[in-house]
């Protein structure tokens, strides 16, 4: 029996919330990304599992600053030097918008590191290629719906259909599925049926749960279907990509399981559970267990203020105690009329989640203001993602979330630009 240890989603580089660690000089936020990260390798050294392997986006961008590149790259030249194997796939947070471009794991690849393997392309990884382990594994790493999955398709089909509408893009996404079922059917030509096989993909597999967290997904997802994963002949399926644990053939077999992410990234996700798998690898007999990791805590609050509320003794209510807001994320929503907005003291609020690791007090008017210009500005002097901030401010929409949006659109205009890989 080998020992799998399965993880994916890091985002190691997400500081969407709070400060700067005085004692690392990294964003805070970065910092319990880190802790996560470390408790992962911490486990997989000690418990001497045979396999670390990740599924994909260990970064929030496909072009992580040299400080998280290094931070990321200390932890897994760890497992290199405990000559634990490790296989990297690459997802689509990992990967430039052009296939010339270096994708975030490159330096992995290109240094050829002990026992470290990089799959940036679908392929099969053979006892061979990974330390003499006797097991195979079928890695997918993020498939768009630009040249990787031209690719994909030139392999089954000898035309491509177009763009034009949404049946189109159905077809295009079947030919895909089809083209992946054929090089799954070559590699398992190849294997020696008495060994186990994982299939490892940073991928959406039509029916599985997203929760609210998407970040730049919308419209750029390539389904693919649950009958392509569920194959009997796999003995695990390690999925990355959606940030919710969850097993999408749960009671049968083979396991189809996304880890989810190691930290919570936003709000979205503040009912899941985070963490990582460790899988107990045998021909026709797998199991795995969910290890949970310890991560900060969320609180999102409502208050709903009418025009005859006591308002600041009705927010204060609200907020949790001094204890239970200490080192926690915390959002307070007020939904109010214009008429008593002066009534909100958010001076005080903050005064008394001054122990929080973040407060965010985010407001919403029934009588929202409508955005004006600067003199001498001009919509069409603006760009997209211009616009998009102007629109968020006059919203009041808050820092730290702005940020963020600003950064999702960003990425999205890339990739409608034509600059998918």
């Amino acid at each position: 029996m080998l020992k799998i240890l399965h993880f994916a989603d890091a985002h190691i580089d997400m500081a969407n919330y709070g400060q700067h660690d005085p004692k690392t000089g990294l964003p805070s936020r970065v910092v319990d990304f880190l802790n996560s990260l470390d408790n992962i390798i911490e486990t997989a050294i000690t418990q001497k599992v045979d396999l670390v392997l990740f599924a994909g986006d260990a970064y929030r961008d496909r072009s992580p600053a040299p400080t998280f590149q290094r931070e990321w790259d200390k932890r897994v030249v760890k497992l290199s030097k405990a000559g634990i194997e490790t296989l990297l796939l690459t997802g689509n947070h990992d990967i430039a918008p052009s296939a010339l471009r270096a994708h975030a794991l490159q330096e992995m690849e290109t240094l050829e590191i002990p026992h470290i393997h990089v799959a940036s392309n679908t392929r099969l990884f053979t006892p061979e290629d990974l330390g003499g382990l006797p097991l195979y594994v079928i890695a997918v790493p993020w498939i768009t719906r630009g040249k990787t999955a031209e690719n994909l398709i030139n392999q089954s089909v000898d035309t491509q259909p177009t763009d034009s509408d949404a049946g189109n893009q159905n077809k295009r996404d079947a030919l895909v599925t089809i083209g992946l079922q054929d090089i799954f059917e070559d590699y398992f030509s190849r294997m020696d049926p008495g060994l186990p096989i994982i299939l490892a993909a940073h991928a959406s597999i039509e029916g599985a749960q997203y929760g609210q967290e998407r970040l730049i997904t919308v419209g750029k997802d390539l389904i693919l279907p649950p009958s392509l994963v569920r194959d009997p002949r796999f003995d695990y399926v390690a999925l990355g990509h959606i940030h919710k644990f969850q097993d999408l053939n749960l009671n049968s077999y083979p396991p189809v399981v996304y880890s989810g992410s190691i930290e919570r990234v936003d709000f979205g996700e503040i009912s899941e559970d985070k963490g990582f798998v460790l899988v107990d690898l045998k021909k026709d007999q797998t199991t795995y267990k969910f290890q949970q990791l310890p991560t900060r805590r969320f609180i999102d609050l409502k208050v709903f203020l009418e025009i005859d509320d006591p308002v600041l003794d009705k927010l204060v209510r609200a907020l949790p105690s001094e204890k239970d807001a200490a080192d926690a994320i915390v959002r307070l929503s007020v939904f109010y009329p214009k008429a008593v907005e002066t009534q909100i003291d958010e001076a005080e609020l903050r005064r008394r989640m001054k122990g929080a690791f973040q407060f965010t007090l985010a407001k919403h008017t029934d009588n929202p203001i409508r955005a004006r210009l600067s003199e001498g500005q001009e919509t069409s002097l603006m760009t997209p993602a211009e616009l998009l901030d102007f629109y968020w401010r006059s919203n009041n929409t808050d820092d730290a979330e702005r940020a963020r949006l600003v950064a999702m659109a960003k990425l999205l205009i890339d990739e409608a630009n034509g600059l998918e890989a």
